[in-house]
């Protein structure tokens, strides 16, 4: 592949790689399901590449055609104290049968390997290409997820019942350190970078209640809502009750608007609340991890803005 190399992505790179994003996934979506998922604009899904970067300075890796200038592939990644987050990675319709999404794979586990670090993803479970990518570099899977789509009532939905004791309020930056803990006690990860972020953003179209209990938080759920991606996640809660409370407390910020959860299969209180509410299944994903990493015994919502499996 001499006219393909490889590099860090760049700011300049923001506009190509939004572009990317919702061409290709447009383009993989069309020709197997006869829809698409992105509805907005490529100035829209720059939204990617601005949050990553705000998170860690260098977001990801493009693959460039120098022959002609495009883009052949992109991919965000982002590393953190307990693993390395594999982000939306796309290649080019044009360029497919050449490489380009193992090469970006490859590098990035090859620096998870010399950090000492596992990789962490999620997949849609209905791209049997993409699984098998993971698949074949050590990927297993460790979690099923339904992509759940709601549209809130103007009304918004009933109030949770969290536990006995507990309460659910904004998070502000003095919960980052308590968040942390939480998230790695029931999750084994550590982002604290993240959930600073999506609490220093509320203006940007951020939302990050906490549930709280004794005086310590016992759950913690963000969401977005933007043109780009409207979804609720990551979030984690120490049971079923309390992940309900903070589930409703999101609709209920974000009346009249559809958004997307990734819930839980395991978690069968959760997904017959979300049915209960008027929430359909879309699609499948699955969590991976390449590396050892230690089960989840929380209620856990992963999320593709930023993702992490």
């Amino acid at each position: 592949m001499p006219d393909l190399i490889l590099r860090p992505m760049t700011p300049d790179d923001d506009d190509a790689v939004a572009e990317l994003i919702v061409a290709s996934t447009n383009h993989w979506y069309r020709e197997h399901f006869g829809r698409e998922v992105f509805g907005c604009s490529a100035a829209e899904a720059r939204l990617f590449g601005e949050v990553y970067r705000a998170i860690d300075p260098v977001p990801g890796l493009v693959v460039e055609d120098t022959a002609t200038g495009r883009l052949a592939g992109s991919c965000f990644y982002h590393p953190r104290p307990t693993h390395v987050g594999l982000g939306i990675m796309n290649a080019a319709p044009g360029y497919a049968g050449r490489g380009v999404a193992r090469r970006l794979l490859r590098h990035i586990t090859d620096y998870a390997d010399a950090a000492g670090l596992p990789t962490r993803l999620i997949s849609s479970a209905m791209n049997l290409d993409s699984f098998s990518l993971y698949n074949r570099a050590g990927f297993r899977p460790t979690g099923v997820y339904q992509d759940m789509l709601i549209t809130v009532p103007p009304g918004g939905v009933a109030p949770g019942e969290p536990p006995a004791g507990t309460s659910v309020r904004p998070a502000t930056a003095a919960d980052v350190a308590e968040i942390e803990a939480l998230e790695y006690r029931l999750s084994g990860i550590r982002r604290p970078g993240d959930w600073r972020y999506f609490i220093d953003h509320a203006s940007g179209g951020w939302h990050t209640p906490v549930a709280e209990s004794g005086g310590a938080v016992v759950g913690v759920l963000a969401s977005i809502d933007h043109p780009a991606s409207a979804i609720i996640g990551p979030g984690v809660a120490e049971d079923e009750p309390t992940a309900l409370a903070l589930l409703a407390e999101q609709l209920s910020a974000r009346r009249g608007r559809t958004l997307l959860v990734l819930a839980p299969s395991d978690r069968p209180a959760v997904t017959a609340q979300l049915y209960a509410w008027g929430a359909r299944n879309c699609e499948l994903h699955v969590t991976q991890v390449r590396g050892e990493a230690a089960p989840s015994t929380g209620v856990v919502f992963p999320t593709f803005m930023p993702e992490t499996g």
